[in-house]
């Protein structure tokens, strides 16, 4: 069986798995010299994404492949909407990078191990909406999970003993779910082989239509735990609360492209799927945006909020693959792109809030008029919840909620509709709600640390993020 390899095709995925194992090795050769470490890391995220920017602008149909059979069947294959998502991993996990420089620096002997865990999530985040058979798809989803597990128990020494227990406590519950989720795909996985007699991705030609309905099934519930959907949100809340902020910032936005990217290789792969699955996906969505919201509508803490945010977004993620629409996909992709930036600039000015507080405060109260005492980060975080919100002067936001929509209300399913137009007003207030915190006279809020500016690398940060969304609202585009 003669196999075309074309490495170079693989060079988002390679680029950070280069820049681990180069992390690794520089820990040998250079002792006590931390920065060169996250500086390679930066290089091979950057390298990563430059790699697979010009993907984004492939035409439709086509496709950069690897590892392709003689039958012409391919086990990597990045499409432009693939593209996109591997982009969004490789920037958003940077971001995350640059987020945590301050404190993976100062860590001494610990800081390769987590340079090169975070190295190695990302690579198996944009690994997985290329993967083309079940046992890369499998792979590449645990390779983008577990060593986050790990990344949220390795919080920082100088922390309480209390608050490293409840960051364990965090871990296991994002270790337990993990199992789970893997138990639920592996089962999925075997199924659609006996369906299907093949773990190729491709259009499969079912010889047992029933098990590749049970199959599906299957491989959506487990999936639905990655991407934080209800009923199998449980672990979100208790891990972002309780892991580092950086990392929190992660698992709620490059964690979120291998979770979406599994599920478009899913759809892409049944094409025309059962009304079954179909339903199974509209409910997750409405439960999901339903209960994400008026949880975080009583929410008093920013990070928390966050968490049941990213329920409620999982939702609109969701939306459009309750569709048979050939665009349900792009429009899914669009959505996260815009949730990952509105998502990243809010950890963003949190992180730097957090900062300047003794203790860390990142409770609301903590950002009690925080227009009159730093515009600078509020004006931004305000730019963030309006993206999220789907309000104005936030364009992008308003437009990718229309997309998700669109394939909903094409399909002519119209109690879905009217669950998400009830949603858009729920997750308003939920927003509107922080907002009015922010503009509001200033209060006691927390004791501001001395010392404490925030990073010119954040304010990098700050500016490039609300810098994208501002360019999408200006010039909103549909889908990929």
């Amino acid at each position: 069986m003669s196999l075309e390899v074309h490495l170079l095709s693989t060079l988002p995925v390679l680029a950070p798995v280069v820049a681990a194992v180069l992390v690794l090795v520089l820990d040998a050769l250079v002792l006590g010299r931390r920065t060169v470490h996250l500086a390679t890391a930066a290089v091979g995220l950057l390298v990563g994404a430059g790699a697979a920017l010009p993907g984004v602008l492939l035409g439709a149909g086509d496709s950069v492949q690897a590892f392709c059979l003689a039958s012409g069947e391919c086990l990597y294959a990045a499409d432009r909407l693939v593209s996109a998502l591997q982009v969004a991993a490789l920037l958003g996990a940077l971001v995350v990078l640059v987020l945590a420089w301050p404190e993976w620096s100062a860590e001494g002997d610990r800081t390769p191990v987590v340079v090169a865990l975070l190295l190695g999530a990302t690579a198996g985040a944009a690994s997985v909406p290329a993967a083309g058979d079940l046992g890369t798809l499998l792979v590449s989803i645990e390779l983008a999970t577990l060593p986050t597990v790990v990344l949220v128990a390795l919080t920082d020494p100088r922390w309480a003993g209390e608050r490293r227990a409840r960051s364990v406590e965090g871990a296991v519950a994002l270790l337990t779910t993990s199992l789970v989720s893997f138990g639920l795909l592996a089962m999925g996985a075997a199924l659609w082989v006996a369906a299907t007699g093949t773990a190729l991705l491709g259009a499969p030609t079912a010889r047992e239509p029933v098990l590749l309905l049970l199959a599906s099934v299957f491989v959506l519930a487990g999936l639905a735990f990655k991407v934080s959907a209800v009923p199998f949100h449980a672990w979100t809340p208790i891990t972002y609360v309780t892991a580092p902020l950086p990392i929190t910032a992660y698992l709620a936005t490059v964690s979120k492209v291998a979770a979406l990217g599994a599920l478009v290789v899913l759809v892409r792969a049944l094409g025309a799927v059962d009304d079954t699955t179909l339903l199974a996906v509209a409910l997750l969505a409405a439960l999901s945006m339903t209960v994400g919201n008026i949880v975080a509508l009583v929410q008093t803490d920013a990070v928390r909020l966050l968490a049941w945010s990213t329920v409620a977004q999982a939702g609109w993620v969701l939306l459009p693959l309750a569709s048979l629409s050939s665009r349900a996909v792009h429009a899914a992709g669009s959505y996260l792109l815009v949730y990952i930036a509105g998502t990243l600039l809010a950890f963003v000015v949190v992180v730097a809030v957090a900062r300047a507080t003794r203790g860390g405060d990142t409770s609301l109260e903590a950002q009690r008029g925080l227009v009159r005492s730093r515009p600078l980060l509020a004006l931004p975080l305000g730019l963030a919840l309006l993206t999220l919100a789907g309000l104005p002067p936030a364009v992008v936001g308003l437009v990718a909620k229309v997309v998700a929509l669109r394939p909903v209300v094409g399909d002519g399913t119209w109690w879905l509709a009217v669950v998400a137009a009830v949603n858009v007003a729920i997750g308003i207030a939920v927003y509107v709600r922080w907002l009015a915190v922010l503009l509001g006279p200033t209060g006691s809020g927390a004791e501001v640390a001395p010392q404490r500016h925030t990073p010119v690398a954040v304010w990098g940060l700050v500016a490039t993020l609300s810098a994208l969304l501002v360019v999408g609202s200006i010039v909103p585009v549909g889908v990929l």
